[in-house]
């Protein structure tokens, strides 16, 4: 019998990534939306051409089905008749058929961002790879392997590890090759307080490097070190109360998480480890995590974008990186529907100067709603004290592209606007070396724009800071800039304050805005390096 996938997204091995680059949507046929294709894998009609069997496949059968009327692809290990899917491939048929009769897994990871793919083709699963049988280890081999992992058992200075307890990780020494230096862990504890301490051997650790969930007596702790994650993962031998506190020492990139005991006795040991405990992987493997966060507050910002604020469990450390995005995660019709969004402030102006204890217990968002939609609907009809699953941050901005910054352009379209946000609030208050930052802002019309009396106020609290609005469809009394983005809207723009200032132009709006703006900006002679693209 064939184990069918979970619909959990993503799986423990799947990770949608965002490329820089984007891609193009194709428009679809009338009754092809996704809420179509939904509705037909619940009709009860064969999409596989199987009439509900389960197969194993090998490679030479999966090459045989690679037409349009008779395509399957496989993703991680399974495979799926796209045949019917076709038409209601947002990407469009040609898209699907680069994977047609092969392995599509890689592809599917670089141009799909947040395709809950388990659960949109589970009516189309043909079977599973069939497996071609691996040599038997040899057992005085393994033996000794194992020999070895209980010899590397370290006493610790208070108590030790538990027998079962997972020793210092294989795979860090085998990654630690080609990625970061080999982090460890370690624990103490008093009467009433244990201290796992992680030392990730890296000067550049901090708070929002750290993402750790307490859920019942699970423990988990996943530190982004470079493009690599860490994980600690464990069934806690005692109970501990719900907060904890998380401190880091920055110049030697130690990370201390203290937690409480709800009894004061002395332990024997941490606990025992769960899936991938202390491994070290690329984080593009590292697959997603998803915590339950609940509605507290929901406000209109203009006619169609409400800002939602969103609790974090009381259990939960999670500060997303600036210039990152989390994916919110809904059941629609008994489907996982995944969508990415930046995180912002509650307002432009209220942390304008950073708190010295920053709340992070909170998590705000900039949202559009569009009625016809299939996943902001269902967003909006949320009541307060509701929930949603909200995983662990991505994206590949890092601050250190503000490093000795000059002249900061900010090109925004829509809710496009919404990375800008953290981006605006870091840059003028820890960039030292920055002479002026500018952002324009293209809408529609003026009711369209997000945050405007903020932006206008901010451009007098700060001389550095200008904003430009430019509408598409502006009424006849407006004296502002008009049009779409242009050479020529860009060339008048961004002027460097001197001609060798260091400069950095981010742009984030819909594919064919951020495409368009990227073109015309090599067109005007600015280098890669000097581009960040936000396509999530």
């Amino acid at each position: 019998m064939l184990n069918v996938p979970s619909q959990s997204f993503p799986a423990p091995s799947s990770q949608q990534r965002v490329v820089a680059g984007g891609r193009s949507k194709v428009p679809l046929k009338q009754g092809r939306s996704l809420m179509d294709w939904i509705r037909l894998t619940k009709s009860g009609k064969d999409l596989t051409g199987l009439k509900g069997r389960l197969i194993e496949v090998t490679e030479e059968e999966l090459k045989k089905h690679d037409k349009k009327d008779d395509c399957w692809i496989c993703i991680r290990g399974f495979v799926y008749n796209v045949s019917p899917y076709m038409e209601y491939h947002p990407g469009g048929e040609d898209e699907l058929m680069r994977a047609a009769g092969s392995d599509g897994t890689d592809l599917f990871d670089q141009v799909h961002r947040w395709v809950n793919y388990e659960s949109m083709l589970k009516e189309c699963l043909v079977g599973r790879m069939a497996v071609k049988p691996a040599a038997p280890k040899d057992y005085h081999e393994e033996k000794k392997v194992l020999n070895v992992l209980k010899s590397r058992h370290v006493p610790q200075p208070m108590t030790s590890f538990c027998s079962s307890m997972l020793p210092k990780s294989q795979a860090t020494d085998t990654l630690a090759r080609e990625g970061p230096s080999s982090p460890s862990y370690d624990w103490f504890q008093t009467d009433s307080l244990v201290t796992i301490v992680v030392y990730t051997k890296q000067k550049d650790i901090t708070l929002d490097s750290v993402i750790v969930d307490h859920q019942d007596d699970s423990f988990r702790a996943e530190t982004i070190i470079k493009d690599y994650s860490y994980l600690i993962n464990i069934e806690l031998s005692h109970a501990v109360q719900g907060d904890f506190s998380v401190r880091i020492v920055e110049n030697v990139g130690k990370i201390e998480i203290v937690l409480k005991k709800k009894e004061n006795t002395s332990w024997k040991c941490l606990g025992h480890p769960l899936e991938n405990h202390n491994s070290l992987v690329p984080k593009k493997d590292a697959g997603l995590f998803y915590r339950q966060c609940q509605l507290i507050s929901k406000e209109d910002v203009t006619h169609d974008t409400r800002l939602f604020c969103f609790m974090l469990p009381p259990s939960t450390h999670l500060q997303v990186p600036i210039g990152q995005h989390v994916y919110l995660k809904l059941t629609i019709t008994d489907t996982e529907i995944v969508k990415p969004y930046t995180p912002v402030s509650d307002s432009l102006l209220s942390e304008f100067k950073e708190p010295a204890l920053p709340n992070n217990k909170y998590i705000y968002f900039l949202i559009k709603i569009y009625p016809a939609g299939l996943f902001t609907p269902e967003l909006d009809h949320l009541q307060i004290g509701d929930f949603v699953f909200v995983s662990n941050p991505e994206g590949n901005f890092k601050t250190s592209q503000f490093q000795e910054l000059e002249d900061l352009f900010l090109l925004a379209a829509g809710t496009g606007f919404t990375p800008m946000v953290k981006l605006l609030n870091y840059a003028l208050t820890n960039i030292p070396s920055l002479r002026k930052v500018k952002l324009m802002f293209f809408n529609k019309t003026e009711d369209d724009i997000i945050w405007r009396s903020h932006l206008e106020e901010l451009t007098f609290k700060d001389k550095r800071f200008d904003v430009e609005f430019v509408l598409s469809a502006p009424i006849s009394e407006w004296n502002g800039k008009q049009g779409h983005v242009s050479p020529a809207l860009l060339s008048e723009f961004l002027k460097r304050s001197s001609d060798k200032s260091k400069v950095l132009i981010c742009i984030c709006g819909p594919t064919p805005f951020t495409e368009q703006g990227i073109k015309f900006l090599h067109e005007l002679n600015f280098s890669k390096d000097e581009i960040h693209s936000f396509t999530a």
